[in-house]
């Protein structure tokens, strides 16, 4: 990450909603971060808590009804996205902020060849069109690795493995050179080999071109060997939050440091017995009045019951919302 850079990203306090039959749904509470130029910020937290509808809110990709934002800034260099036009923020999406969704086995549409699906978006924020566009599709397929990138835009996505349909989304998020690369758990469907292949892609594209890459995932591994900072996500909201190798050395957070339990070590023996966290998520049809992480963390107290902390700088970068200060910590 550059030193002294400005984040290019600052989101203030973002509150998202689902307003369903049964109420409303908490999905973001009171989510505040930023990202500078060229920073690899990893976002990790268990299912449901939060990390995605954070990153599609900041995109206007959730539908509405039933989402709804409810308040916050977002701010990209310094242009408020919440006020943007429809038709302004459709062109920030794509040309400027980049995202690579899930699945790669769903995102493509099957009836239209992969070519077409990586020219549409030359089209539409370049400007591009015939042997230009077709060329520069080439290239992309080129730059994640896919051989005879030139032939293979002729081919349907059931022609491609999981792996390079994922490469394929890749080029499709890099297509108009973005600013911010958002990947939202690219490497789940993918085997462990196509993992470290995607990685290492990621790693050398990031040198390459120098944008900032938000990665979400629930594999704190994957955020170890390559984020800068790390984003803990729980209930909806920021736990914890911290360089990658304070956050691994100095968890703050009872939720964090039960996290990092669940992980396989490399140093431990074959009795080391990997742990779960008990209990269950909170519900988030009410806005969070206490710790969300009390009914299932080992040094609550009765504070944590009646109200809701805030967080608080712990180090250099590294805050955490929590009362709790580990034995020997200096708060």
């Amino acid at each position: 990450m550059p030193d002294g850079a400005g984040p290019i990203l600052d989101v203030s306090d973002l509150k998202t909603v689902f307003r369903t039959r049964d109420g409303a749904v908490h999905a973001v509470n009171s989510v505040s971060f930023s990202v500078s130029p060229g920073e690899l910020l990893g976002v990790v937290g268990e299912s449901g808590s939060g990390k995605s509808v954070t990153m599609m809110s900041l995109m206007g990709l959730l539908p509405s009804p039933p989402a709804e934002i409810v308040s916050g800034q977002i701010l990209f260099e310094g242009r408020d996205v919440r006020k943007m036009s429809p038709k302004a923020l459709r062109a920030l999406r794509g040309r400027e902020i980049g995202f690579v969704f899930q699945d790669p086995m769903t995102s493509l549409n099957p009836v239209f060849t992969v070519g077409y699906q990586l020219i549409e978006p030359l089209k539409v924020h370049m400007g591009l069109r015939g042997r230009a566009a077709r060329a520069l599709a080439a290239e992309l397929l080129a730059l994640v690795g896919i051989p005879d990138a030139a032939a293979r835009l002729d081919d349907f996505p059931h022609q491609f493995s999981g792996g390079m349909r994922q490469r394929v989304m890749i080029a499709i998020a890099l297509a108009c050179d973005p600013k911010v690369l958002i990947a939202d758990e690219p490497t789940t469907a993918l085997d462990v080999t196509i993992q470290a292949q995607i990685l290492e892609l990621v790693r050398s594209l990031r040198q390459k071109l120098g944008m900032a890459i938000i990665w979400i995932t629930h594999d704190l591994g994957v955020v170890a060997g390559i984020a800068d900072r790390v984003m803990v996500m729980y209930g909806g909201q920021i736990v914890e939050q911290a360089p990658v190798d304070e956050l691994f050395a100095r968890p703050r957070h009872p939720y964090t440091r039960a996290l990092l339990e669940t992980v396989p070590r490399v140093d431990g023996t074959r009795d080391t017995r990997l742990r779960s966290i008990s209990g269950q998520p909170p519900s988030l049809a009410e806005h969070p009045r206490s710790c969300p992480f009390a009914a299932r963390c080992g040094h609550v107290h009765d504070r944590c019951l009646a109200e809701n902390p805030q967080r608080r700088l712990v180090g250099p970068g590294h805050d955490v919302a929590c009362f709790w200060d580990p034995p020997g910590a200096v708060a």
